[in-house]
């Protein structure tokens, strides 16, 4: 299994976490998502994340879907959100998942967090806690997480610690904080890869501010990794059309409390895994939600009738 570095680049997919109607993990679907990912276009994925229901899974599930998830992904890289109240618990699941092949972990800053030393400080902490060997993506989610991480800072904290490679960039708005990344890098600091969150609303623009790639899970792999490679090819109007015809559907994802439901809904339509259903507590589709999103699929698919 190959680790992440500060030159991955492309599309790493946050995978959803199938369940079944009793809220049991469905192993099945959950090969079946992990191939439908990659025939999708994902370069890898990214598990265990807010949108993968980790806080509903004990320590024990957690390591058997990193487990199951790493063996049918076969060699492409895996990171494995690790995010945790305590350093006990990172520790934990940061080794086993290691042990298990995966590619790299990611952390998200606890909401406690409120000054620039106390985010510096905690991120010291992880590295000390779990060593300087393990690959970490730094998630900036503040819409999240309530932490608002500067661009300043963040520089600080990639200086202080090599081993974190990636930043899993969430900030909203926060195009410029890419743009201060990468000229800060040009004035000599080290490089980190930058992949892009926030289920690809601006993907197209992040990655002429210089992303690397996407770190999401919108249900339409294969957008993400069009838009990323006509980014890259410099086809900048052609990477804007194609996202385009996907733009009413991840804008519909925005819901607060709706997103998963959403996304869950359409990836079982697509065949990729049994059922919607979600871990309690879990938002549902009311039948009204369902036809909004059935229409914009439909509308979704005569618009890319039209571009081929």
């Amino acid at each position: 299994m190959s680790r992440i570095t500060s030159e991955t680049k492309g599309v790493f997919v946050i995978g959803v976490t199938p369940f079944d109607q009793n809220g049991e993990i469905d192993f099945n679907s959950l090969d079946r998502v992990t191939d439908f990912y990659y025939e999708k276009g994902a370069d890898g994925l990214t598990i265990l994340g807010m949108m993968g229901e980790a806080p509903k899974l004990t320590q024990s599930e957690s390591i058997e879907i990193t487990r199951c998830t790493i063996k049918r992904s076969a060699g492409k890289p895996v990171v494995v959100g690790v995010s945790a109240p305590g350093m006990a618990a990172i520790s934990e699941l940061t080794k086993a998942v290691m042990d298990l092949g995966a590619a790299g972990v990611m952390v998200a800053p606890p909401s406690t967090l409120r000054t620039d030393e106390q985010i510096i400080g905690y991120y010291r902490n992880v590295i000390e806690t779990i060593g300087t060997d393990v690959p970490v993506v730094l998630q900036d989610f503040p819409l999240a997480t309530s932490v608002q991480i500067s661009s300043k800072t963040l520089g600080n904290i990639f200086e202080a610690h090599p081993s974190i490679v990636m930043l899993k960039h969430e900030d909203w708005p926060g195009l410029q904080k890419i743009s201060d990344l990468r000229a800060a890098e040009a004035n000599g600091r080290r490089r980190v890869s930058i992949l892009a969150g926030n289920a690809g609303v601006f993907l197209p623009e992040e990655m002429q501010r210089g992303a690397d790639g996407a770190m999401t899970g919108f249900p339409f792999p294969e957008m993400m990794a069009d838009v990323v490679r006509l980014s890259q090819e410099g086809k900048v109007e052609e990477a804007h059309d194609r996202f385009d015809a996907y733009l009413p559907l991840v804008r519909y994802e925005q819901q607060p409390g709706l997103g998963l439901a959403v996304r869950k809904y359409v990836l079982a339509k697509r065949g990729a895994i049994a059922t919607p259903a979600q871990r309690r507590p879990g938002s549902v589709l009311s039948p009204v939600a369902v036809k909004e999103v059935e229409h914009l699929l439909s509308r979704q698919e005569a618009k890319l009738a039209a571009l081929k």
